[in-house]
């Protein structure tokens, strides 16, 4: 089901509608954002020299700094008393990043997510149990309101209380789960360790994930789990976009359609800034065209991914982001090896003995990193052979992905952590010791 026409719109019609909105976003917020006028004026940019779409890399960046530097509210183009909605990131690593809706950004936010949910197969007669925490982290109120329009029953139960979860998802037949894919696993494992099989016990058809990176490993390990009739699908957004729906897959699984009517994508280099032609990866950078309380201008999002504008065979013809291979800010040098979080995942799902559960720690001995994986059996064993045959089979598949050498340490099953939200697999211990 495709949700709005504007997902089939013909290049050139998307590409003037995108034209007529970037000027007028970048005219409102040179006249209201001052934090804004002060960079265009530093490159000698006024409104009036966006003249066409590739004028957009004119512009310049917006980073999470620039947003904790004007804490809460200096990137805002509207008023405090225009925003109905206010929420903000955790503020772990500094100030937190904070973000406010209009009633109108709201209304965008939830047919923004009612598209994306209608690509991953999402209908009214779904019930959809939303694992999301609520709270100030935009993803559970995005998917709510975003599904809720469609018409489905929503089940808001939020994270933790894994029994209660399979409880409800039995009680109340629900067929769609929203999760991070770490926790919808999680999930699996313990209705397996209650007796419950997924595939047969529960009536889960559709799972919308999000929040943390699924890799193609990963789908084919929910898979083995819940079924290999369910359909999964990734979304992706962040809460300085907007939250959940800035672009969701399909069910052709060719990459995630980018809402390009509210969203410009670009892929740049992220050492020198430079744009990138379609189809190379790069650093993803997201101008919001259609945002009253906080229109970010070529916001930096550190995913790195790569474009395609050939249409889908789903019918769509919006531009697609390939899923993120990780996040450049994510990304470990390791004795001079960038190295992504993603490729080990790759590996150790790819191991049959191994479950999907890891965690990768770096460390410096010396003048030299590094690299253990914690990794967890599927199942005991006590024969030592078995053990050290694993951990080198292990270890070679990581040399010839990685290029070095990784120290493997196998754990019994259910060792490791359990992430109800996203999962913090990266232990990076160079800087503490």
């Amino acid at each position: 089901m495709i949700w709005s026409k504007e997902e089939t719109l013909p290049r050139a019609e998307m590409e003037q509608l995108q034209l007529a909105r970037l000027k007028e976003t970048v005219a409102r917020v040179y006249e209201k954002v001052p934090y804004y006028r002060a960079k265009m004026q530093e490159k000698g940019l006024a409104p009036e020299d966006i003249k066409t779409l590739d004028d957009l890399k004119k512009l310049p960046f917006t980073t999470k700094q620039d947003m904790r530097a004007t804490y809460p509210f200096g990137l805002f183009a509207v008023e405090k008393d225009e925003l109905v909605r206010i929420h903000a990131s955790s503020g772990t690593t500094g100030k937190p990043t904070v973000v406010g809706y209009t009633q109108g950004d709201l209304e965008t936010w939830t047919d923004c997510v009612s598209r994306i949910a209608c690509m991953g197969g999402a209908t009214k007669k779904d019930v959809a149990q939303i694992c999301f925490g609520y709270g100030m982290f935009t993803g559970a109120f995005g998917l709510h309101y975003g599904l809720e329009k469609i018409g489905a029953a929503i089940v808001p139960s939020s994270t933790g209380n894994t029994e209660k979860q399979l409880m409800f998802m039995q009680d109340f037949g629900t067929s769609l789960l929203v999760a991070t894919p770490s926790y919808a696993l999680r999930i699996a494992e313990v209705a397996q360790s209650l007796g419950i099989d997924p595939k047969k016990d529960l009536k889960v058809k559709t799972a919308l994930v999000g929040s943390e990176l699924l890799t193609d490993a990963m789908r084919e390990e929910m898979h083995a789990v819940w079924g290999e009739d369910v359909r999964i699908t990734s979304n992706y957004g962040m809460s300085e976009l907007m939250g959940p729906g800035v672009s969701g897959e399909c069910l052709e699984h060719c990459g995630m359609h980018i809402n390009e009517d509210y969203f410009i994508p670009e892929i740049i280099d992220s050492e020198t800034g430079e744009v990138l032609p379609a189809g190379e990866k790069g650093e993803l950078v997201i101008t919001c065209i259609k945002k009253e309380g906080l229109p970010l201008i070529r916001y930096r999002t550190k995913d790195v991914t790569r474009l395609f504008y050939e249409p889908c065979a789903c019918g769509r013809t919006t531009c697609r982001m390939e899923n993120p291979s990780g996040r450049s800010d994510d990304m470990l040098k390791i004795r001079g090896v960038n190295v992504f979080p993603g490729q080990i995942e790759e590996v150790v799902l790819s191991v049959e003995e191994l479950g999907p559960h890891y965690e990768i720690i770096v460390e410096r001995e010396g003048y030299s990193d590094k690299l253990t994986v914690r990794v967890e059996l599927n199942k005991e064993t006590d024969s030592f052979a078995e053990l050290q045959r694993i951990e080198n089979v292990t270890r070679n598949k990581l040399k010839v992905v990685l290029g070095l050498d990784a120290k493997i340490r196998l754990e019994s099953p259910n060792t490791l952590q359990r992430f109800e939200g996203k999962a913090k697999r990266i232990k990076d211990l160079r800087n503490k010791q």
